[in-house]
């Protein structure tokens, strides 16, 4: 036999869904209001190609970006978070032991209360290279592993290898904070990958002859002429301008030696 819902059931039940449905309304604005002040929290940081920007946080903190790189950074009561969009980075870090400060870059995280260190994407791999202090890096579903001054690491999805850096290799890489680009017996493939980090137009390698021809010394970023000048005097490089601003590197064959028998 079918119930029958008086009327003072059926207006019960209409306040109820009323009820239900205005407080579930109050929930969603307040997530959204929660969301966008989360999302207003964010600053993000960029660099044009060529430009290279010093960023003083809100703890005092810097944030140095190399050439076309991006960061967003978040700070809060609890902890100090920034993520490392593209390109390279470096961090003077405020000690803190009441906040961590975090750094996310793909499937790593750097973790520290204070002290300073540089992370750079590369296409396959994060270098990780430590100049003060200590810090604690994860990645993937590798356990933590602590990595202090004058060492560094690798880091892959499916890898974390540590490594101990000679202070030559931690100058060469912390160069740029100098705008510098230091080469140590690099090979020209290498260099011009390098300076074309800086370049709007990039250096082409025209000849594979070329490719594994070594070149040392040092140069301003800005500078890519001495560079290219360095390689024509000092190797079988001939540099060919193109009309977009690039450059192209050919091989320069050497005139045959004169005969000094009769």
């Amino acid at each position: 036999m079918a119930e029958i819902v008086s009327e003072e059931q059926q207006r019960r039940l209409s306040r109820n869904i009323m009820i239900a449905a205005a407080v579930a309304l109050v929930l969603f604005i307040l997530a959204a209001i929660v969301t966008v002040q989360t999302l207003n929290d964010v600053d993000r940081y960029e660099t044009r190609i060529g430009e290279i920007r010093t960023i003083a946080l809100a703890d005092g903190s810097r944030l140095h970006l190399n050439s076309d790189s991006a960061a967003e950074v978040r700070f809060t009561k609890n902890g100090r978070k920034v993520r490392l969009l593209k390109g390279e980075a470096s961090f003077d870090v405020t000690h803190d032991p009441q906040r961590a400060f975090e750094v996310e870059a793909r499937s790593a995280l750097v973790r520290t209360v204070g002290t300073s260190f540089n992370l750079r994407l590369r296409p396959a791999l994060i270098e990780l290279t430590v100049t003060q202090g200590a810090v604690t890096v994860r990645c993937g579903n590798h356990s933590p592993r602590r990595v202090s001054a004058g060492n560094g690491a690798v880091l892959q999805p499916r890898s974390l290898v540590l490594t101990h850096l000679d202070p030559k290799v931690i100058r060469q890489r912390t160069a740029w904070r100098r705008k510098l680009v230091h080469l140590e017996g690099e090979t020209i493939e290498q260099a011009a990958g390098e300076f074309n980090r800086y370049r709007a137009a990039p250096i082409l390698i025209g000849d594979p002859r070329v490719s594994s021809l070594r070149i040392g010394g040092q140069f301003h970023i800005a500078d890519s002429g001495k560079f290219l000048s360095a390689l024509q005097s000092r190797l079988p490089v001939r540099v060919v301008d193109g009309e977009d601003g690039s450059v192209m590197l050919l091989y320069r064959d050497l005139p045959p030696r004169a005969n000094s028998g009769n």
